[in-house]
């Protein structure tokens, strides 16, 4: 519906000799300066709302340089690299948040794939942006997050105790980590939550990485 309402607006674009790109209702159109900005945007607001008889978003709308828009949850830098905006890193991480609660009462087999089936296709359908920074750092994040998890499931000290000890963590330093009193998060983070649920167990336990993921769509 919105490529037949809006076919006008993308020939009238053409015939202005704008530079533009449009995906449904959402469109970026790129100028030289913000003057030009402020002109096209009035222009183009006239001739949506008088010709074509659409309502202009306003609140939406803006004139600004391209590294401060988002289009379809992408940023373009000054130097042409594109990546993953802001806002769509925050979106996934809470995301994250909702499948990682440490209260939901569900296993941890589901959690991993609950979170296998959003960040494969989160992770495709960026797969165009410069990402290996981002990706690395939300990976290291979200296995902190499902550590938090898995020890809080573990619930005692004791409990806790045996499982970083089945793990290869040495019996007196498991029983001071099971001990610490440090809280879920901080204790996630331990060297002995991070030497037992290792990068490898958590491929082992089928989680996908997303820089993994992402690396090989690039081929």
């Amino acid at each position: 519906m919105a490529n037949l309402l809006l076919d006008d607006l993308d020939r009238e674009l053409a015939r202005r000799g704008h530079k533009f790109c449009r995906y449904a209702d959402d469109c970026n159109i790129y100028v030289r300066s913000q003057a030009a900005g402020e002109r096209v945007l009035a222009s183009l607001t006239e001739f949506l709302e008088s010709k074509l008889r659409l309502r202009v978003n306003r609140a939406k709308s803006a004139v600004a340089p391209v590294n401060e828009r988002k289009f379809l949850g992408h940023r373009l830098l000054a130097d042409g690299a594109l990546v993953i905006a802001p806002q769509s890193i925050q979106r996934a991480k809470n995301r994250i948040r909702q499948i990682t609660r440490r209260h939901r009462g569900v296993s941890f087999e589901r959690v991993i794939g609950e979170l296998n089936s959003f960040t494969i296709g989160w992770t495709s359908y960026y797969r165009y942006a410069k990402a290996k920074g981002v990706l690395r750092e939300l990976d290291s994040w979200m296995r902190r997050k499902l550590r938090c998890v898995r020890l809080k499931q573990r619930k005692r000290a004791a409990s806790i105790a045996i499982f970083l000890q089945q793990l290869g963590v040495p019996k007196n330093q498991s029983w001071t980590t099971a001990a610490c009193g440090k809280g879920w998060w901080r204790m996630a983070q331990t060297p002995a939550a991070s030497q037992a649920m290792s990068n490898q167990w958590f491929r082992d336990n089928g989680l996908v990485n997303l820089l993994d993921q992402y690396v090989k769509l690039q081929h």
